[in-house]
């Protein structure tokens, strides 16, 4: 089973912190967070996800990560509300 990169973002219950990451799993990637095998989601109790993106290859997974994790707080947040204004957790949909 081919499996497709994604970017994800997660945030705390607070909304105040945001965790930028990229997988081929995600399911698995966030059991690893709420297990608290991922040092700062486990510090900041970060493990909803809010947003993802998926990507035909690796590379351009990478770059939209590098690119999104550059962005400042308002312009991730712009991003987040105009795919999810409620910050709905998103883990129903993975699993």
């Amino acid at each position: 089973m081919e499996r497709n990169p994604v970017v994800y973002i997660l945030c705390s219950e607070n909304r105040r912190a945001l965790y930028i990451g990229i997988t081929t799993n995600l399911g698995r990637r966030l059991e690893e967070h709420r297990q608290g095998l991922v040092h700062h989601t486990a510090r900041y109790n970060i493990h909803r996800p809010i947003y993802v993106e998926s990507y035909e290859t690796a590379p351009d997974a990478i770059a939209r990560e590098k690119q999104l994790k550059n962005w400042r707080r308002e312009k991730k947040l712009i991003l987040i509300n105009r795919s999810n204004p409620e910050w709905r957790d998103l883990s129903g949909d993975v699993f």
